[in-house]
C-alpha cells in the first residue's frame, strides 16, 4: 500500500470480498538523502504512509511499515547510477519489482502466514497448462504488464492484481463510493520515486562525487567519426535524446550512441536512429519454457511503446535476437524489451549493445532482503 488510490482500492476490494488483509507500506528511500529541490511527495513520503495507515484503520485491517531502504539503496539506486556510468538507460521500476518488492512482500507474507500478495498494478495473472501467465490490464492506458516481465513463476503463483479487470475511472468511482473522496482525487506520480524533481542528472551529480569534472568536455561525433563539438559528459545523455544538447547544428540532431570508454556521444539524424535488429540479455520467459527456432511476437521497447511485430530467436550465448519487421526508433540499451502474444506477456529482458554479454552481475546478484 503506497498510499495512492490504486493500492488502496485494491486493498478495499479484497477486504470487501472477505479476504483477511494485512496492509504493507514499504519505505524504500529517504527523501532527505536525494537532495532534490522538490517537496517530498510520492509513495515514500510521510503523508503517503499515513494515508495508507489511515485507510487500513478505517477499513478495519492491520497495517505495517516495511523498511527496505538499505536493500533499495544497495541494489536499485546503485544500479541506476552504474547504468548511466556504463552508457545505458536504466529501468529501476522493473528491477525493483523483480528483486526488491516481490521478494520483500513474499518474505513478510510467509512470516504472517499469508497465502497471497496483492498490488495495485493494472495487470492480470492466471494459470494455464501449469504455468502462471501475466497479461495486460483491461485499461490499455494504465496497463503495467510491461514492468512485470521479470517475475518468477513462484512469485506469480502467489500474486493477485485486483485492478486488472477495471478501468481507472471505475477505480476512482469506487474510492468515491467508499467515502474516500480525497483519495479519489489524489494526483498520480510519474517520476522515479527516488528522484521526485525528475532531474536525474542532478541526482547523478549528488550521488557521484566529482562526476561533472570527471566527464566534462567530451566530444560529440557523427557516425563517420567527425568531431561536431563538446558535450557536458556522456552520463547526462540517453539514446534518442534531441533536446538539451547545448549546441545548434542547423538540422535536428539526435543521440545515436553513447561511448563511455571514450566519453563520446554520437549524433545523427532521425532516420539514423531507426534499427531493425536488437539484442536482449538476461531474458526471463513467463509464457514459455524456452524459445526454439523463431518466435513471432509484438515487442515493446519502452513502457508507452505500442509495440512492433518481430521475430525472436535464441543466440548461442543465451541472449535473444529480435528482428523487427519494420524499423524501430531509438532503441536504448538498458531499457526493457517485453514480448507479447496478444495480451499475454511471453517474457522480456534488457536491451543490450551488440557486444555486451548475456549476464551482468548487477542483475543476477540480487541482495537478500532483511526483515
Amino acid at each position: 500500500m503506497s498510499g495512492g488510490i490504486d493500492s488502496s482500492v485494491a486493498a478495499m476490494m479484497l477486504h470487501d470480498q472477505g479476504y483477511e488483509v494485512v496492509g504493507i507500506t514499504m519505505k524504500t528511500w529517504d527523501y532527505a538523502s536525494s537532495g532534490g529541490s522538490k517537496k517530498e511527495t510520492g509513495c515514500c513520503s510521510l503523508d503517503s504512509i499515513n494515508d495508507a495507515r489511515n485507510l487500513a484503520v478505517n477499513r478495519g485491517f492491520h497495517h505495517m511499515i516495511l523498511d527496505i531502504r538499505n536493500e533499495f539503496g544497495d541494489h536499485i539506486i546503485d544500479n541506476f547510477v552504474d547504468e548511466y556510468l556504463a552508457g545505458r538507460t536504466p529501468n529501476p521500476c522493473v528491477l525493483c519489482n523483480t528483486h526488491i518488492k516481490w521478494e520483500a512482500l513474499l518474505k513478510r507474507a510467509d512470516m504472517l502466514n499469508c497465502e497471497f500478495i496483492a498490488t495495485g498494478h493494472y495487470a492480470q495473472v492466471r494459470e494455464e497448462n501449469g504455468r502462471y501467465l501475466v497479461s495486460k490490464g483491461l485499461d490499455e492506458n494504465k496497463d503495467q504488464s510491461y514492468v512485470l516481465w521479470g517475475l518468477s513463476q513462484e512469485s506469480l503463483q502467489r500474486s493477485r492484481f485486483p485492478l486488472g479487470g477495471y478501468h481507472k475511472s471505475e477505480i476512482r468511482q469506487m474510492a468515491h463510493d467508499h467515502g474516500f473522496h480525497e483519495l479519489a482525487n489524489k494526483p498520480e506520480s510519474y517520476e522515479i520515486c527516488f528522484i521526485p524533481d525528475n532531474d536525474y542528472r542532478g541526482f547523478l551529480d549528488r550521488r557521484v562525487d566529482g562526476l561533472a569534472e570527471k566527464v566534462e568536455k567530451g566530444l560529440y561525433k557523427d557516425v563517420e567519426g567527425n568531431v561536431l563539438g563538446q558535450h557536458r559528459g556522456y552520463p547526462y545523455y540517453t539514446v534518442g535524446q534531441r533536446k538539451g544538447l547545448g549546441m545548434a547544428f542547423g538540422d535536428p540532431m539526435y543521440v545515436l550512441e553513447i561511448r563511455p570508454e571514450t566519453n563520446e556521444v554520437v549524433l545523427g539524424h532521425k532516420d539514423q536512429l531507426q534499427k531493425t535488429i536488437m539484442h536482449v540479455r538476461n531474458p526471463n520467459l513467463i509464457k514459455l519454457d524456452s524459445i526454439e527456432g523463431e518466435l513471432e511476437a509484438i515487442t515493446k521497447i519502452r513502457y508507452k511503446d505500442r509495440g512492433t511485430h518481430s521475430a525472436i530467436s535464441k543466440e548461442t550465448d543465451g541472449r535473444l535476437k529480435v528482428e523487427f519487421y519494420k524499423p524501430v526508433l531509438a532503441i536504448a540499451p538498458g531499457q526493457s524489451a517485453v514480448f507479447y502474444d496478444g495480451n499475454d506477456v511471453i517474457g522480456g529482458g534488457f536491451i543490450a549493445r551488440k557486444e555486451e554479454p548475456n549476464e551482468l552481475k548487477r542483475f543476477t546478484d540480487a541482495r537478500p532482503v532483511r526483515l
